[in-house]
């Protein structure tokens, strides 16, 4: 128990400094699980999810494929246009789009491919990207926030849980609306003196021609069909008993196949420092599990509260702050073991744990830039493009957006769950 505690505060450490890529400070971490002897390798191979190792390969194929077609940049040009030069409601156009594709996608890839539109979009006008930018990262995380898929502490939450990938739905999406609507508010008093633009400038976005992005017209339909197909299969996994992996590499190789797209040009580009990554936390989550230090952590929880309500709460803004100040998926994968650990002792109904860990975990990872990956990227891509968003001047935005968003997911999940 000594080594395993040692090995995952120590890695845990080292993920929070950045100072080692995360990746290697996992793998390293989850393989001195093995030379330690708190996990044998058979041991450590079975702590690790597939599932969600295969959910993430499967969607970042579909993605890929699709990123080729141009139908990312066709549809990010084209809610521009629809705002005809109002600076409002290019954020608001923004935003929205972000939100959703982060939803169907998966918010990283999302804020990818919509930061450098942004920033091409705001040169031209001669307007700061910032208030743009800033509003992408905060609904890259809200839009994730509303599907199994969208972030990765709700990929990790899903496999572990056995929720359904329409459960994440129909709970998350009400209060989220509820939030998307709010924060866009805030965002329009906050950047009010920023969101103008010469009167010159207006006549350019009705220039953009967003047909353009589109490389190929067959290639995007039979994209479309597959995707609507993979999708299909997402929302009735539950009732045929089939796992998301499964059904989303079988829609990402299908998708080659038909492409005729040769696999080595698309698996090349795969996150796989993301895949490894999460290999590694699951095996240093599995050296705790096994010791029984999650168990003893549950316990303590569980004698610490008195109810499930006070229990949600603390799993909600606990899940919060620690995502604002870490990464969110290293905390999340410890956080599982333990809700699972307290289902275990079968005194508690832990769905609403679940609830409060995916929304405090995905909504808090908005308060700082190191909260979350899509929150890093958006701030590297406008550094090296010399527009400093600024960690303390993100704080002064983002922390007031996330207090009143875990408020409301507070009042909501006393409301929906207990």
């Amino acid at each position: 128990m000594f080594f395993a505690a040692s090995i995952f505060l120590i890695s845990y450490a080292l993920i929070m400094s950045e100072k080692v890529p995360h990746t290697i400070a996992a793998m390293v971490g989850g393989i001195l699980m093995v030379i330690f002897g708190v996990l044998d390798q058979d041991k450590a191979i079975h702590y690790i999810d597939f599932d969600t190792i295969g959910l993430l390969c499967g969607m970042m194929i579909i993605v890929l494929v699709l990123k080729k077609t141009g139908l990312f940049q066709y549809l990010a040009i084209k809610s521009v246009k629809l705002s005809k030069g109002n600076p409002t409601w290019i954020l608001v156009s923004l935003a929205v789009f972000t939100a959703v594709m982060s939803a169907l996608l998966d918010n990283v890839t999302t804020v990818l491919i919509v930061a450098p539109i942004t920033l091409a979009i705001a040169d031209t006008l001669s307007i700061s990207p910032i208030p743009f930018l800033v509003s992408e990262i905060l609904f890259s995380n809200i839009g994730g926030t509303a599907t199994l898929i969208g972030d990765p502490p709700n990929i990790l939450i899903g496999n572990s849980s056995h929720l359904s990938f329409m459960s994440f739905i129909t709970h998350n999406l009400p209060i989220l609306l509820v939030i998307g609507v709010l924060t866009l508010i805030f965002l329009r008093f906050y950047y009010r003196k920023q969101l103008t633009i010469p009167v010159d400038k207006e006549k350019l976005i009705e220039g953009f021609d967003e047909s353009k992005s589109i490389k190929n017209y067959k290639h995007l339909i039979i994209c479309l069909i597959v995707v609507l197909l993979t999708f299909t299969g997402f929302i009735l996994h539950s009732r045929f008993d089939l796992k998301l992996a499964t059904i989303a590499l079988f829609g990402g190789f299908t998708l080659l196949m038909i492409t005729k797209t040769h696999p080595e040009e698309i698996l090349k580009d795969i996150e796989w420092g993301t895949v490894f990554f999460f290999v590694g936390l699951f095996v240093l989550a599995g050296g705790l599990e096994a010791t029984g230090l999650i168990e003893i952590v549950a316990k303590k929880m569980v004698l610490a509260t008195n109810s499930i309500k006070t229990m949600s709460f603390a799993v909600l803004w606990g899940s919060a702050i620690a995502s604002s100040i870490v990464d969110n998926i290293p905390f999340t994968a410890t956080m599982i073991h333990v809700i699972n650990s307290i289902d275990k002792m079968g005194i508690y109904n832990v769905q609403p744990l679940w609830w409060s860990l995916s929304l405090g975990a995905c909504l808090g990872g908005n308060a700082t830039i190191v909260g979350a990956a899509a929150n890093v990227i958006v701030s590297s891509y406008a550094k090296a493009n010399n527009q400093n968003i600024g960690f303390l001047n993100y704080m002064k935005v983002a922390v007031p957006v996330t207090i009143v968003a875990i408020s409301l997911s507070m009042g909501y999940i006393l409301l929906v769950d207990l």
